[in-house]
Order: structure tokens, then C-alpha cells, then sequence
């Protein structure tokens, strides 16, 4: 009689090449099965690259218009304070008109001070200094005033920059 092992043999033979059978049978339905993720997992990647295209455009698009809007606003608004320093400038040039008259009021009062007669002497100097402090304080104030007012018109002319480049944005 055979021994046991070789009696044995065909059939841990047949169960080795059932097993190897039943192995690669699965081993190919994991490969079909991993390449269909794999396939659609390719695609959505393509499809998100494809939309994060179309958003980057669309956003490029309008951080555009919204720097144009600003570079329209800062324009308008450097334009405005051109304006405004202009403006200080001629009125500049206008009030040394005023304060020459100012200057010779003063001076007409001093000579004519000095040209009195001893009795009106004492009321006329006083006259005088109150009309050449008047003149001073006149020249001083309108020096101020035209400092501020230039000023005010330059920051005016910023806040209305700044609004317009705001409302920009919102749009």
C-alpha cells in the first residue's frame, strides 16, 4: 500500500490550485475594482481643477473692477485736491491785495500821526496803534483762515476718495 502522504497528495494538489484560483480571482476583482475608483477619483480631480479655473477667472474679474473702481476714485479724488490747492493758491494771491491795504491804512495812520497837531496828539496815537493792531490781527487771522481752509478742502477731498473707493467695493 501507498503511504499516506502520497494518497493525500491530489487532493492538497486540487485544494492548492482551488485556493490559487479563488486568490487571483480576487486579486483581479481588487485591481478592476481599485482602477474604477481610481478612474472616477481622476475625473472629479479634473472636474474640481476645471471649476477652480472658472472661480480663479471670475474673482480675477472682479478684484479688477474693483481696482479700477479705486484707481477711478483715487483719480477723481487727486483731482479734487489739485482743485482745492488752486484754490488756496489763488486766494492766496488775492489776500495780498487785502493785506497791502491793510499795510498802507497803517502807514497812512502813522504819518499822519506824526503830522498832528499837540492837541489831537494823545487821541491820534491811540487811534493809531488800535488801527495798526486791527491791521495785524486782520492779516494774522486771514493768514489762519486761509491755512484751514486749505486744509478742510484737502481732507474733504480725501473722505470723498475714501467713500468713493468704498462704495467701489460694494458693487
Amino acid at each position: 500500500m501507498k503511504p499516506l502522504w502520497l494518497r493525500i497528495l491530489p487532493y492538497i494538489a486540487a485544494l492548492a490550485l482551488v485556493a490559487g484560483a479563488l486568490f487571483g480571482t480576487y486579486h483581479h476583482g481588487v485591481t478592476v475594482t481599485d482602477g474604477k475608483w481610481q478612474a472616477e477619483w481622476n475625473a472629479r480631480d479634473t472636474r474640481d481643477a476645471q471649476a477652480k479655473a472658472v472661480n480663479e477667472a471670475v474673482e480675477r474679474t472682479k478684484e479688477q473692477a474693483y481696482q479700477q473702481s479705486i484707481n477711478k476714485a483715487i483719480q477723481n479724488g487727486q483731482q479734487l485736491i489739485d482743485q482745492a490747492t488752486a484754490d488756496a493758491t489763488a486766494a492766496r494771491a488775492t489776500v495780498v491785495g487785502l493785506r497791502g491795504a491793510a499795510d498802507n491804512l497803517a502807514n497812512r495812520l502813522a504819518a499822519s500821526e506824526a503830522s498832528g497837531n499837540s492837541c489831537t496828539a494823545a487821541a491820534s496815537a491811540a487811534a493809531t496803534r488800535a488801527a495798526m493792531v486791527l491791521a495785524d490781527v486782520l492779516k494774522r487771522a486771514d493768514q489762519r483762515a486761509g491755512d484751514l481752509a486749505e486744509a478742510a478742502d484737502q481732507a474733504r477731498a480725501r473722505g470723498v476718495t475714501c467713500e468713493q473707493a468704498y462704495d467701489g467695493l460694494g458693487k
